[in-house]
């Protein structure tokens, strides 16, 4: 007998002028999407990607972007925003969540946040009052700039590197804020954070089994096409996977050693993204997915008018 409550709940409706959100955090490979899907499937929602990579358009595979099924399922935002040599921010994000929010509440349906990109995440939750956009200018001359000079470069300006020092989007935004960051408020009201947490072992397995899933799907055509269309190598490519196969495919490394280094990386990330998180005070860390329906059912309730 089929479990009824796993089954989508069309009808249910959320009133506009609350504006509830359910955003849902963790590391890579988690299990996030799925998770994001399940509940906007059940409650008659709508997903909004938070995630730093997935905006790029031609970035699909190595960003484990959600497959045209599953958005065939369900209707996500964010996603192919901008070109991979164009810049895009979290005060962008902001700004594109913000909106998505409101016509996805207008339409009766439940807004739902999805991602690990940390900056992102907290733009939207503590409304963070973003420093005024730099010149082009400025930011066309830190873009042609090595990380070793970045880091000069803030030096210079008498500030301190910031954790991740080789991180050139870290070193050039703190160059441009002059080390003014981004002011925030208390949380968003109205808002359920569910966060995902796993055994590193376990989230080990996942990352190996999603590299080789991303391989069978070609992850070393779609770096090979990205490398030809975008020769000035943009930041957006320095993501994990696509920094490794680079490598691969210019010959400096061996498969094997690409794909170790793409599980290295995404290891880091994900420690770097659990870190961030476990800042917030406010999130539901869930020992395992099936544990969502609570929370959500009763942080509807609660806040239905």
């Amino acid at each position: 007998m089929e479990d009824s409550s796993k089954q989508p709940n069309s009808t249910f409706q959320i009133p506009p002028s609350t504006l509830h959100l359910v955003v849902i955090v963790g590391p890579t490979a988690s299990g996030k999407t799925a998770l994001g899907i399940e509940i906007a499937e059940k409650y008659n929602g709508e997903i909004i990607c938070a995630d730093s990579r997935t905006v790029y358009k031609g970035m699909t595979v190595g960003t484990a972007k959600p497959s045209l099924a599953e958005q065939a399922r369900v209707v996500h935002h964010g996603l192919d925003v901008v070109s991979p040599d164009e810049r895009f921010t979290a005060a962008d994000f902001k700004q594109l969540a913000t909106t998505a929010i409101a016509d996805i509440a207008a339409r009766g349906k439940l807004p739902i946040v999805v991602g690990g990109s940390g900056m992102y995440i907290d733009a939207l939750l503590f409304d963070y009052e973003f420093n005024q956009t730099p010149s082009q200018s400025l930011r066309e001359k830190l873009s042609k700039m090595s990380v070793v000079e970045l880091q000069k470069e803030v030096l210079s300006l008498g500030l301190s590197l910031p954790e991740n020092s080789k991180n050139p989007r870290h070193l050039s935004r703190l160059i441009e804020t002059r080390g003014n960051i981004a002011r925030k408020k208390s949380i968003r009201k109205n808002t359920l954070v569910l966060g995902l947490s796993l055994d590193r072992e376990v989230l080990k397995q996942r990352i190996i089994s999603r590299i080789d899933m991303m391989m069978d799907r070609g992850l070393l055509e779609e770096v090979q096409q990205l490398v030809d269309d975008y020769p000035g190598i943009p930041e957006a490519l320095q993501a994990t996977g696509y920094k490794a196969f680079r490598e691969y495919l210019n010959g400096s490394q061996t498969i094997e050693q690409a794909k170790d280094a793409f599980l290295r990386n995404d290891l880091k990330l994900a420690k770097r993204q659990m870190t961030w998180f476990k800042r917030n005070k406010s999130i539901q860390w869930l020992n395992n997915t099936s544990e969502y329906d609570d929370f959500v059912t009763t942080f509807l309730n609660k806040n239905q008018i």
